[in-house]
């Protein structure tokens, strides 16, 4: 089992009790961590520490609808679940049936306001990470180690690496802002409690992080040595790695060739793909060794309703009613796939593709096959279902729960290095085009099972295809939103696609929109804060 996960829940006991109203809603940076009881001894600091972890799996500690955060709803406010509404609902890989759950309907109609419940969660959900991992940074100095009475050597060095580790996952924090949101409230573990933070715009938020993590990615732990469930120099680098290819839209800097370093780096340390696609979202895929870094997910002892519960149980579909093919109970249609996503697998090329796991109604009955378009988001049998996410184990055994999964979420995996390599070099990096063959391929080959049926040659290797065999490999897995923005498909008209802007057939939405507005709350609470333009 995935031990680790065991270490964050006791600590979350410790930590959430003592959120504010303020931060909570409003993501200003205070005291949340009792210092005097939890850091007392070193097994308090591990405790502590877990719970920086804790925060991207864990909503609070009473189960699964309770929230720490005061005003914004367990539901609303997970943090993989956010990642997932935000990167991939607002796009054109899927559509959520019931659009009275608070804020979806707005989201994947286009038509989102500063108001967004979602909105609220992910940008309060986000600060608070960085909240707790400057209150751990603040109790874990030499002088405070020191007035404790925490001297030993071994303790000592164990609390260096996890303060590399929480800047880390700040770091990380401040990656999202920039993405989602374009500007954050900047806090770091040397401003006081009860401050209000100043903006820091997309540039001032690119130097810090990159900053942050040069500085300690020497002195993480090497690639796949870590205890399972905690980040290494990978994570790091793949941070940096993203954000050097998404560089022209953030700072409006080529960075091709340091995302191309970092790349190189990454599939330098020992990952492999695992030869079965459908592997990496099953109950055991904390095993593969494709997985830069998965959140965690357990049915037991962390039941939350985080993205793989929600795939896993959103994918069934409501004529099929296939749960027990993926080992969980199901909710009747709740999630399908929007007609232009389907389409990436038109052609004889994909017949065979593992990826393909597109249902379009149950075998055998000519009144249960389903359209490809979808005309009304209430009707769940309208539009195509998929079948990518499991609560089965790669050897069929079901998970603890048929409620909440026990499949980790795939943050980062080198599918996704071996396309961002081949991308910045096709954007002009200094990679080879030989190798960036090699590496789609590979992906193509693994999805045909070891059959070189669907590979390509050099001159289909252009930025169209490109962007279509992200979605084909990394569908459902928070990257849709940001890859459409890089290639100038997101806003406009260029690419529309169903229901984009609030129409069945897709229109335009515009430019501003490739931001998410400022929620009303934090904007009220901050006075530092700007709203950004078009909101």
């Amino acid at each position: 089992m995935k031990k680790y996960i065991l270490i964050t829940i006791v600590a979350l006991t410790v930590i959430f009790q003592s959120c504010t109203d303020d931060l909570n809603v409003v993501s200003k940076d205070d005291d949340v961590l009792s210092s005097d009881v939890l850091f007392s001894t070193p097994d308090g600091y591990k405790k502590a520490f877990a719970g920086v972890y804790g925060n991207l799996t864990l909503t609070g500690v009473l189960g699964p609808d309770n929230s720490s955060l005061e005003g914004v709803d367990a539901g609303t406010s997970q943090f993989t679940r956010c990642l997932l509404y935000m990167q991939e609902l607002t796009t054109d890989e899927l559509v959520w049936s019931y659009e009275n759950d608070g804020g979806t309907a707005e989201l994947q109609r286009n038509i989102w306001t500063a108001a967004n419940p979602v909105i609220l969660g992910m940008f309060s959900r986000t600060m608070v990470s960085v909240a707790y991992a400057n209150e751990f940074l603040r109790q874990s100095t030499p002088e405070k180690l020191s007035s404790r009475g925490i001297t030993n050597a071994a303790t000592l060095a164990d609390i260096a690496l996890y303060r590399k580790e929480v800047c880390v996952l700040r770091a990380y924090a401040y990656y999202n802002m920039m993405d989602l949101f374009g500007k954050a409230p900047m806090y770091t573990e040397n401003d006081p409690v009860n401050f209000a933070g100043p903006e820091f715009n997309r540039k001032q938020l690119f130097e810090f992080i990159e900053k942050e993590l040069t500085a300690v990615l020497p002195d993480l732990k090497a690639a796949r040595t870590n205890e399972y469930g905690r980040l290494d120099q990978s994570m790091a680098r793949m941070i940096l790695a993203k954000m050097y290819l998404n560089a022209q839209v953030y700072i409006q800097a080529d960075r091709f060739n340091d995302c191309i370093t970092m790349c190189n780096e990454i599939i330098a340390g020992g990952y492999t793909l695992k030869p079965k696609y459908l592997d990496n979202f099953k109950a055991d895929n904390n095993t593969s060794a494709e997985i830069i870094f998965g959140i965690q997910s357990d049915g037991s002892v962390s039941q939350n309703w985080g993205a793989t519960t929600v795939l896993t149980n959103g994918q069934i579909g409501a004529w099929e009613n296939n749960g027990a093919d993926f080992g969980i109970g199901g909710w009747t249609g709740a999630l399908r796939i929007r007609k232009e996503f389907a389409q990436k697998f038109d052609g004889a090329k994909f017949s065979q593709d593992t990826r393909n796991t597109i249902g379009k109604g149950v075998a055998g009955d000519p009144g249960k096959q389903r359209s490809i378009d979808i005309e009304d988001i209430g009707v769940k049998t309208q539009g195509y279902i998929l079948s990518k996410f499991s609560n089965k184990t790669s050897t069929g055994v079901n998970g603890i729960s048929s409620t909440f999964a026990d499949t980790d979420f795939p943050l980062f995996r080198l599918a996704d290095v071996y396309l961002m390599y081949a991308e910045a070099t096709l954007r002009g990096g200094n990679g080879t085009s030989a190798k960036a063959l090699e590496y789609v391929n590979a992906l193509r080959q693994r999805a045909n099972n070891n059959s070189t049926v669907g590979n390509i040659t050099l001159s289909d290797l252009t930025p169209d295809f490109l962007i279509d065999e992200r979605a084909r490999e990394l569908h459902w897995e928070a990257h849709r939103r940001q890859d459409l923005i890089r290639f100038g498909k997101y806003t406009g008209g260029s690419y529309n696609w169903a229901w984009k802007g609030n129409s069945s057939k897709g229109v335009s939405i515009p430019a501003y929109m490739s931001v998410f507005p400022i929620p009303e709350g934090s904007l009220g609470a901050n006075k530092n804060l700007t709203q950004n333009t078009g909101y």
